[in-house]
């Protein structure tokens, strides 16, 4: 009997569109001797659909019009099992389809940061990614900072900014800017595919690039930049008990960072179409991250290399991962130091391309992803989460 594998994507995140590709990529990669896939769009407004048509990204060119052609769903939980339900039933038909396993796409808020895993975790249904606690942690950039800080594991110089603070501390605020020395790069916390992001490059710049950087989330980390950079990616596959390294690749920029559309859009201007989704060529499919100028495997003296894949694991393991995720880190080409970035806890694409390097193909690498969950959920089932008691039997009873 095949294992049936809902694959959920989209969301009410500003990396919508770059989940619908990423999703995609799982989706056709996805084993069907193995597997009935099932697609879960979730809609910016937080709705559920699914539908025949979510198989084939060139149908998402217009997200509403798909939308009002796929069915409406809810996850509902009946005993042991976990289904999706039609909100509403055709006039003549009734969908119910169980799911065996869970398998986030989703990149940013909502998806990435806990949320659709506290609900699958509700559901007691296994899910390919994260914890709700590794994948908070990871998608805040701030915890995630002051936890790396913890484990001593290195990050650039920083400090945080608390944006309903910052008109009344501004002083104070620009006095550690000024401390750490301009450039400086400001991030929202919770968002990634560099939304948000800006570099100040001076004290005149410091009030209106919080300002704009503070669109996007509450709070906000301040960095040092680092000026001469060289950066570089390695995936972790696995578990807390037992996890392991890809390929590292070289990001190649001619920026001080990549911007949303040089990750996805081929540096072209993004799409003023709303709810538009950068369709492949006719019988081609997106690329998504993997079309991102890169150098695979990374060019590294093998202490370089050693020293990146030491820190990946322990920030994988202090950072509560699981699944797939992608640690992104620099390099000072100065002094060669190398500091963790960040964590991407389900990475554009799930960094196919760096295990495709290691000899697992994508296929394989879901294989693994599908294996874990199930291996969790087995034991988790072995712990103790409630104990047979009620202790209202005797509330209110007459002493």
């Amino acid at each position: 009997m095949k294992i049936r594998v809902a694959v959920f994507f989209g969301g009410q995140s500003c990396e919508h569109e770059v989940s619908c590709i990423s999703a995609n990529q799982v989706i056709q990669a996805l084993n069907k001797d193995k597997y009935d896939v099932i697609p879960v769009y979730i809609a910016k407004n937080k709705d559920m659909y699914t539908g025949d048509l979510l198989f084939d990204l060139s149908n998402y060119t217009d997200l509403n019009d798909l939308v009002s052609k796929l069915r409406k769903v809810s996850l509902v939980k009946d005993g042991n099992h976990v289904f999706l339900h039609a909100v509403k039933d055709s006039l003549f038909k009734h969908y119910e389809q169980e799911i065996d396993v869970a398998f986030p796409v989703m990149h940013g808020t909502g998806g990435e940061d806990g949320t659709l895993q506290g609900l699958l975790e509700m559901m007691d249904l296994p899910y390919t990614s994260s914890s709700v606690i590794g994948s908070a942690v990871g998608q805040d950039k701030v915890i995630m900072k002051e936890i790396l800080e913890y484990h001593h594991i290195p990050i650039v110089p920083w400090f945080q900014i608390k944006v309903s603070e910052f008109e009344n501390r501004q002083a104070e605020y620009l006095e550690k800017a000024k401390a750490l020395g301009f450039p400086l790069i400001v991030k929202p916390a919770n968002l990634g595919s560099s939304i948000g992001i800006e570099i100040i490059h001076n004290e005149e710049e410091f009030a209106d690039k919080v300002h704009e950087a503070g669109k996007y989330d509450f709070k906000l980390a301040v960095e040092a930049m680092v000026k001469d950079l060289k950066e570089v990616n390695c995936s972790v596959i696995g578990s807390l008990k037992e996890a392991k390294t890809s390929a590292i690749e070289e990001v190649m920029k001619d920026d001080a960072f990549l911007t949303f559309d040089k990750k996805y859009l081929g540096g072209s201007k993004s799409s003023k179409t709303k709810g538009a989704v950068k369709a492949p060529a006719k019988g081609g499919a997106s690329k998504g991250m993997a079309s991102a100028g890169r150098k695979v495997p990374a060019d590294l003296p093998p202490e370089t290399e050693a020293e990146i894949r030491k820190y990946a694991l322990e920030a994988f393991e202090a950072l509560e991962a699981h699944g797939c995720v992608r640690i992104d880190f620099m390099i000072d080409r100065a002094d060669g130091k190398v500091y963790v970035n960040e964590i991407n806890s389900i990475p554009g694409s799930l960094a196919f391309y760096l295990w495709q390097e290691t000899g697992m193909g994508f296929d394989q690498e879901c294989d693994v992803l599908i294996d874990n969950a199930l291996k969790r959920k087995s034991e988790r089932e072995k712990k103790v989460f409630s104990f047979d008691t009620n202790i209202l039997q005797s509330y209110g009873r007459k002493k």
